[in-house]
């Protein structure tokens, strides 16, 4: 079983850069979106041979998740089941028989870490839900988590301590969801592996010269351990600031 996140940072404009030939190309089982900006009226590509499920955000222009599947699910949820967290299109569950795949897009702290607060409210909500959900079968997480967890994860770890994305506060509650039971998968495959990263800035040439994070995971029930193949990084695909990653899954 293939699937794939991505921050699209833009589905409409990234449509415009090679979204659909890789979409295509990779025919995965399930394609899962970060940050599409869009309404799901907005969005005329009928993608034969998938179901879609949008939660888009109440602000236009904003935000926004959406999952494309071969597979019917047994259900589908939106969000994270706390009140407090509505309205930004953050997340979608689609409930297999095997597993729950939970896409997110976790909300930036931003420059100065002026919404650190929200972020942490967020985080606690966020572990208590997928904790849930994990009580009653394993769950996958994909999506932008907006945190790179340790020095390797990012070019300049050194600069970027106590910045949004690198602070301790977002490090610390990333440790505290993988302690809860789950696996960063892309290290289960590659411990110790250097310049993986899937966002760049925009500014200095950020990609050209590799100078990357890596914020985007795919994470998983340690219990699914036995059943993981393969954790992706498509470093060379354009499209947006962020690549896409993949997670192969033995059915």
């Amino acid at each position: 079983m293939k699937l794939i996140s991505w921050n699209v940072n833009g589905l409409r404009a990234c449509i415009g850069k090679g979204f659909l030939d890789f979409f295509y190309a990779e025919n995965a089982d399930v394609f899962c979106l970060q940050e599409t900006k869009m309404q799901q009226e907005q969005f005329t590509e009928s993608l034969p041979g998938y179901l879609q499920f949008w939660n888009s955000a109440e602000k236009k222009g904003y935000s926004g998740t959406a999952v494309f599947s071969k597979r019917e699910p047994l259900s589908v949820s939106y969000d994270i089941g706390d009140p407090e967290h509505v309205g930004e299109g953050r997340s979608i569950t689609l409930e297999f028989p095997e597993f729950y795949l939970v896409t997110v897009y976790t909300p930036n702290a931003q420059r100065d870490l002026v919404r650190i607060d929200y972020r942490m409210a967020w985080e606690d909500a966020f572990r208590t839900y997928l904790q849930t959900l994990d009580r009653k079968k394993p769950v996958v997480i994909c999506g932008d988590m907006n945190v790179a967890l340790f020095p390797i994860d990012l070019k300049n770890a050194k600069s970027n301590i106590g910045n949004a994305g690198f602070s301790y506060e977002e490090r610390g509650k990333m440790l505290e969801l993988l302690a809860s039971g789950f696996l960063d998968t892309f290290r289960v495959f590659y411990p110790e592996k250097r310049d993986a990263y899937t966002w760049w800035s925009y500014m200095y040439h950020a990609r050209e010269k590799n100078t990357g994070w890596r914020i985007d995971y795919f994470l998983a029930s340690e219990r699914l351990r036995p059943q993981l193949k393969d954790s992706l990084i498509y470093a060379d695909m354009l499209g947006s600031d962020h690549c896409p990653i993949g997670l192969l899954l033995e059915e």
